[in-house]
């Protein structure tokens, strides 16, 4: 009786003897790894995605922590001395999930609240701010990026206070800021679920919209009537009205609606908050 045949490889196991035999020569310097890589995905080996988190893993140690931080004029922090109502009602309003908690001023970061220890006083017990505070940590503006990656995964924490060569806070800088180096953009407070729809009413009644929000569809739920012959995007009617991309916090008022920015980055605006500026200049006289 004849053997069987043997069985032939899977394509995983095939894909894998050629991607090894791809990198069977070691690469002496990192261009030469990266060109190998390049061309493992030419050669359909790597996908584009995987692609794209070697190289952005590789480029953080050339990335610091000055590159990527939020700047001290865009961080939202806590006084020591507000109120807990004031602090629920800012902590719903900013949607984030730590703050640093200052005493006088921005330089003197006492330490950093968690919005989950806020719960205890939603539930009507008794609120410490003090009590509850994490300890801050501290890094420089040259920290390399894969060096702090290391030290938030060692000490678990998600957020550092960046400061300046003077000791002065120069900004904050989380772990998705790092990870997003990495992997690309993360889904953060900011953003919807993909199947939402791309304008939001939230709790205070006003609108988180998404800057890819195409500008019919915007006229359409809010009544009204912007051009669209030079962008296509509600994000890029913001940056057309401004010129430049805009800052995360940014405030742009554009005919009797004031658009602010929620989410940008380098590169692009993710998210607006937008309330209509008559209403607020009623408000504001009442």
């Amino acid at each position: 009786m004849d053997p069987s045949p043997a069985k032939r490889p899977s394509h995983r196991a095939r894909l894998l003897e050629r991607l090894t035999a791809f990198l069977l020569h070691e690469p002496e310097d990192r261009e030469e790894l990266l060109s190998m890589l390049h061309g493992a995905f030419e050669h359909n080996l790597i996908d584009a995605d995987a692609l794209s988190i070697i190289e952005g893993a590789l480029q953080v140690s050339d990335i610091q922590v000055r590159e990527v931080m939020v700047p001290r004029a865009q961080m939202d922090v806590v006084s020591i001395d507000d109120a807990e109502g004031k602090i629920a009602e800012f902590a719903i309003e900013r949607s984030h999930s730590r703050f640093p908690v200052i005493g006088e001023h921005k330089d003197d970061v006492i330490g950093i609240l968690l919005a989950k220890d806020l719960l205890r006083f939603f539930a009507g017990k008794e609120f410490d701010l003090r009590d509850s505070l994490r300890p801050a940590v501290f890094v420089p503006e040259s920290k390399r990026l894969n060096v702090l990656l290391r030290e938030f995964r060692a000490s678990r924490n998600h957020m550092a206070i960046v400061v300046d060569e003077y000791g002065g806070v120069a900004g904050l800088v989380t772990i998705e800021d790092v990870l997003e180096q990495i992997v690309g953009d993360i889904e953060d407070e900011y953003d919807f679920d993909e199947a939402a729809d791309n304008i939001v009413r939230d709790n205070t009644g006003r609108f988180r919209v998404k800057a890819t929000t195409e500008i019919a569809d915007f006229n359409e739920a809010f009544s009204t009537s912007y051009p669209d012959e030079n962008f296509d995007t509600v994000g890029g009617m913001v940056i057309d009205h401004l010129g430049r991309l805009p800052t995360r916090n940014e405030v742009v008022i554009i005919g009797d609606l004031r658009f602010q920015v929620l989410r940008a980055d380098s590169r692009r605006v993710h998210t607006l908050l937008v309330d209509r500026q008559r209403a607020l200049s009623l408000d504001a006289g009442q």
